[in-house]
């Protein structure tokens, strides 16, 4: 055991790890993906199957169950372990103590109670019993009553003896697979120490490997950090480019939005003027003819025959409807956009498109031009990339850890080196342990050879026709061989219940104590109480292990997290004895990375967004004149009809009137208009209606106006509301100190958290994975498994069979005592005066002349008298006739 704690200790020592949680850096701090940490393989098996003896091992731990059904006795442990029995035994403290103690130990002491009793009456009533044999009493008498249930008694009398025997021998039997496992249990012994062993130099070989790999894994944030900084442009350049694009690229997309709509604008000026040339010229034509019929008609209608009162009404009437005999949409009397148009067009001769792009690629430079400008800071950075690699490397060197496992490693092979040598003597005393122990079974053996012989000798050779004194060799054999067994109980039953009562007390104590405890961790709190072996030291195993009794650490928590495969220095609280975070503190390195970049000063004056001629440009473009067109007034001749009515229904009505004219040339003239009117709207006003051409160019013209009303509505105030917002956008690039110095730090925070990363992950793997104390868990589990599993549970089950079968002894032996009379040869037998036989050649209703018979030796031999044997009925049996002579000859001798 001590060994053990020293293999322990020093183990603990040259095994290095962390606790801390490995953390992603807050921020903008990408994570890094490093790879598992290789791990120690261990190949210790601290399990164990019992298999069909699990059934037999649960029934003894019921029974000590119900022997010890008390919980584990902590405070009395604990109080044991810090009392002075030995000089203040007397104090009234230890007396309740000793008397609680008592209490707890009731069932075990009531049980070893009945075992001493048992080891004291066995012999004492054996030599009692053997002594009233020999005086014929206590059943000695070699005469046997006969009785009417003589055979039903003897039946029963067997059949109980040999269940009993049965039960002896599943006793006999439990017990040698209880021998028989112990031994075959302890031959894997060997196989588990030498895994345990193994592991342990496992963990040690392995553990430096694990810390160079974690060492070597800053190779992996060095080559992070340098990719950033290789790629400083789009990384703090893109963040600056992505806070000041927020207001700069939407200014410049208003200032690009205005370039287009001042290109849009001089297309919807170009094509009113083309369209409005196109419908004026089809108006015209069309207005000089309706003009040209109307002329016409008034002048026909100025004739005097109008004046008569009988045609005067028709004739004001068709003069008063030649008002609609004319174009209804006059593109004519539009204004011309001339004027407009040229203004749009000087005001385009500056590209203002070409100078929006030169301000988007000023923008868009920003990235590069932070790159230019901070190539010193990247330098000195990069420079100190090499100083944190020294100092991560050399974290190893002072570390003592090369010593330490060597130490270990000579421990542990010195260990197992005496282990090996302890073998022999081992496998030589398990042998006379399994000597002892079977030679124990035979003696119970021994004791049922003879009953088992006795129950087949006496039940094959007994005749239920002889009379007990003429009783066979082979049955009275058997009732003397079931006497011997009785005597051979009274031998050897005492030494096996002295060898049961021992082992109960030892075996069951250590169960409950020990094993039942240390399973349930409860044992555990024993150890962990404070001050339990020294009252200047608070806790136990920190003051063992790290000489620090006031550092909380617990076997509970010790075992739980080495079951857990964690590593030994979070396991151990190793941070109190050496300061990881010290050792691994990298924030000298990142104050001088953080100077660096305080040195950093990005200037972003050389950005223009818009030139002066592009914002001269668009105060020009609000002094065109194009805001102040009367859209509406083209709208609305845009949707106006050819003509003001329809021509042939303006014919129809007009030749209706006609009929009521008076002379005939006056209507003959006026026909000849209707006849014009007719072919006006057939030749013109039809092709015009279905002409592509004017078709497309009033639709033209109505988009192009709604075109241009859309474009130039509140133009004052948008191109002021543009002006407005790309001043503030340059104003934010020239003033975007504060963006700079928050993008930097953060980029510089981002470069500090990888290495923060890589800290925090060498912490969280030293923690987790390094050294980890699967190995001591196993130690603990194997203890556990030899001292419980192997020997304790095979010791109870052990004495759990012996002390079945001795126990059984006792009704095995009463029934050996009563069943023997009936198959021994007895030497007087019950006379009876009736001479009625019955079936079985004795009386059925016997009548005693005698109590007690003479025996033959001391009977005179007499002449007698003659009697006539030859006229016996040749259905008695000789022993009847045995009977009859015997008889014939007591009656002469009284």
């Amino acid at each position: 055991m001590v060994a053990k704690v020293v293999l322990l200790f020093l183990l603990c020592r040259g095994a290095i790890s962390g606790q801390l949680q490995a953390t992603t850096q807050q921020g903008d701090s990408a994570a890094l993906q490093f790879e598992s940490v290789p791990p120690a393989v261990y190949e210790t098996p601290a399990s164990y199957n019992p298999g069909p003896m699990d059934a037999l091992f649960y029934m003894v731990h019921t029974f000590l169950h119900v022997v010890q059904p008390n919980p584990f006795p902590e405070e009395i442990i604990v109080q044991i372990i810090q009392g002075d029995f030995q000089s203040q035994y007397s104090k009234p403290e230890n007396v309740v103590l000793m008397l609680q103690a008592a209490h707890y130990e009731m069932g075990f002491l009531v049980c070893a109670a009945l075992g001493l009793l048992f080891m004291v009456l066995m012999p004492l009533v054996g030599f009692c019993f053997c002594v009233c044999r020999c005086c014929e009493n206590c059943g000695g008498e070699m005469h046997q009553r006969q009785r009417k249930n003589a055979d039903c008694r003897r039946s029963a009398l067997a059949g109980a003896l040999f269940v009993t025997s049965l039960l002896i021998t599943a006793g006999v039997v439990i017990a040698y697979a209880a021998n028989q496992n112990l031994s075959d249990q302890l031959k894997g012994v060997r196989r588990l120490v030498n895994s345990n062993m193994k592991d342990l130099q496992t963990l040690v070989n392995q553990t430096p490997v694990q810390i160079d790999y974690l060492i070597g894994q800053y190779n992996t944030t060095k080559e992070k950090v340098i990719s950033d900084l290789d790629n400083v442009a789009p990384l703090l350049g893109r963040e600056i480019y992505d806070n000041l694009a927020s207001e700069c690229l939407p200014a410049l997309d208003r200032v690009s939005s205005m370039a287009s709509d001042m290109r849009e604008t001089q297309r919807a000026l170009l094509n009113m003027n083309l369209t409005l040339e196109v419908l004026q010229k089809s108006s015209s034509s069309l207005q000089a003819n309706l003009s040209l019929v109307n002329t016409s008609i008034k002048s026909v209608l100025n004739d005097s025959v109008c004046k008569l009162e009988s045609v005067k009404n028709v004739c004001m009437s068709i003069r008063d409807s030649l008002s609609q005999l004319c174009i209804h949409a006059n593109f004519s009397r539009l204004p011309s956009v001339n004027q407009q148009l040229t203004n749009v067009t000087e005001v385009l001769k500056p590209n203002l498109s070409s100078i929006v792009q030169k301000g988007n690629a000023s923008f868009n430079n920003i990235p590069d031009l932070v790159k230019n400008q901070t190539n010193s800071t990247i330098k000195g950075v990069r420079n100190l990339l090499d100083g944190i690699g020294t100092d991560i490397t050399s974290f190893s060197k002072k570390l003592p850890l090369q010593a330490n496992l060597r130490d270990v490693s000579n421990l542990v092979n010195q260990v197992h080196s005496r282990i090996e040598d302890v073998y022999p003597q081992i496998d030589r005393a398990d042998f006379y342990r399994w000597t002892c122990c079977v030679t124990l079974c035979c003696l119970v053996l021994l004791i049922l050879t003879f009953t088992f012989l006795g129950l087949l000798c006496g039940g094959c050779g007994y005749d239920r026709h002889a009379s007990p004194t003429t009783r066979g060799c082979v049955s009275n054999t058997g009732g003397n061989l079931l006497m011997a067994g009785a005597g051979f109980t009274f031998i050897f039953s005492w030494v096996l219940m002295a060898f049961v009562t021992l082992t109960f007390v030892v075996g069951g104590n250590v169960e409950k104590l020990f094993c039942e405890p240390l399973e349930s961790q409860q044992l555990f709190k024993v150890i962990d109480t404070p001050y339990l072996l020294n009252h200047n030291a608070r806790n136990f195993i920190p003051a063992l292990l790290i000489h620090n009794p006031e550092v909380n650490l617990t076997a509970g928590s010790l075992y739980s997290k080495c079951k857990e495969n964690r590593g030994i220095y979070s396991a151990l609280q190793l941070d109190n004895v050496f300061n990881l975070t010290a050792y691994l503190d990298i924030s000298a390195h990142s104050q001088d990375i953080a100077k660096q970049f305080d040195s950093v000063s990005v200037d972003l004056n050389s950005i223009i967004l818009l030139e002066p001629s592009g914002k001269e440009n668009l105060l020009s473009f609000n002094k065109t004149g194009v805001d102040k067109i009367n859209y509406p007034e083209y709208l609305a001749e845009v949707n106006k009809s050819i003509t003001v009515v329809d021509l042939l229904v303006f014919a129809d009505n007009l030749e209706n009137q006609l009929n009521k004219l008076q002379p005939q040339e006056l209507l003959g003239d006026l026909r000849t208009q209707v006849s014009y009117i007719r072919d006006i709207h057939n030749k013109q006003v039809i092709p015009m209606q279905h002409s592509t051409k004017y078709v497309e160019a009033r639709t033209t013209l109505s988009q192009s106006v709604q075109r241009l009303q859309s474009l130039t509505s509140n133009l004052p105030s948008r191109i002021a509301d543009t002006l407005k917002a790309i001043d503030s956008a340059q104003n934010i690039t020239h003033n975007a100190t504060h963006i700079i110095t928050q993008e930097t730090g953060n980029y510089r925070d981002r470069l500090i958290g990888y290495f923060e990363q890589y800290i925090n992950w060498v912490k969280t793997s030293l923690a987790m994975d390094v050294a980890s104390c699967k190995p001591i868990s196993n130690l603990v589990d194997s203890v556990d498994l030899v001292a419980c599993s192997f020997v304790v549970d095979s010791l109870n089950l052990f004495w759990f069979g012996l002390g079945w079968a001795t126990v059984l002894l006792i009704p095995s032996l009463i029934l050996s005592v009563r069943l023997a009379k009936f198959y021994r040869r007895m030497d007087t037998e019950d006379v009876y005066d009736d001479m009625e036989i019955g079936i079985n050649g004795y009386h059925n209703e016997p009548s005693l002349s005698m109590q007690s018979t003479i025996p033959m030796s001391e009977i005179v031999p007499e002449p007698l008298p003659p009697y006539p044997f030859d006229s016996i009925p040749p259905g008695f049996s000789s022993s009847v006739q045995d009977r009859l002579v015997r008889a014939s000859a007591i009656e002469t001798w009284n």
